[in-house]
């Protein structure tokens, strides 16, 4: 098995079966329980807990006397950012799913950097930041509207790219080398302003569920700041935390 991830094994199985069966027809079988342990020098145990996981987010299905076996994941509008295995980003997730993702671009610009994202970015009061502001759709339907900071010092072309579509996590990897190690995310519930509520096709003072992101780099270093406001009717937030390597 390639590219191995930190913390627990299943984790490192059911990312690489994940992938695995993404590139595989529908209906394909899966190699039988013994097989797939020998090759990934696994527990039957620590398989089935990692392909569990798989059934249990639509890619694969059991049938009994017959097997397990590829399938498509309905899409399920669900905002979801994953920092167990990797950092990847909302437009990454739910186009592996088989979403279809839009973006407008509503701002993308660089300006001084205010007050709450200087703390976060932990910049003094003269920086400037890059200011990327998208709403994202699924499948035609507003989910979210995101508003991302960046250092502009380190992250200036962000301001010129063509972000209507893609990743901002993936750009900032392949123009830049960016380190996305760590990130510190927190959920609010806030409130939708008229502007907002027309791009979220909502009424005005609807609930909102706001998600804040912090991306360090392996010292520790903010890169990115981002606050996302969801549309709760189409969107879940999603965490899967692992204590003590278990």
């Amino acid at each position: 098995m390639t590219s191995p991830v930190a913390g627990p094994k299943y984790l490192s199985v059911r990312e690489h079966l994940r992938r695995r069966v993404a590139s595989l027809p529908e209906h394909t079988l899966l190699p039988p329980e013994p097989m797939l342990c020998a090759e990934y020098g696994v527990s039957r145990i620590t398989l089935r807990r990692a392909v569990d996981g798989l059934v249990a987010d639509g890619h694969l299905v059991r049938e009994q006397g017959r097997g397990t076996y590829v399938t498509r994941p309905a899409i399920r509008h669900e905002y979801r950012e994953s920092f167990v295995h990797r950092i990847a980003g909302f437009n990454s997730v739910m186009t592996e799913q088989g979403a279809q993702v839009g973006t407008t671009v509503l701002t993308q610009r660089i300006v001084p950097a205010p007050a709450s994202v200087a703390v976060e970015l932990k910049l003094d009061g003269a920086a400037d930041v890059v200011q990327l502001v998208r709403l994202r759709s699924v499948d035609g339907t507003p989910n979210h509207v995101a508003h991302s900071f960046l250092p502009a010092v380190l992250y200036p072309r962000v301001a010129e790219a063509d972000f209507g579509e893609g990743s901002l996590y993936e750009f900032l990897r392949r123009d830049y080398g960016a380190d996305l190690a760590h990130a510190r995310i927190v959920v609010d519930v806030g409130t939708a302003a008229p502007e907002e509520a027309d791009l979220l096709r909502v009424v005005a003072g609807s609930p909102l569920l706001v998600v804040r992101t912090t991306v360090r780099d392996s010292d520790g270093r903010p890169l990115v700041h981002s606050f996302s406001r969801l549309r709760p009717d189409v969107s879940q937030v999603e965490f899967e935390v692992s204590v003590g390597g278990r």
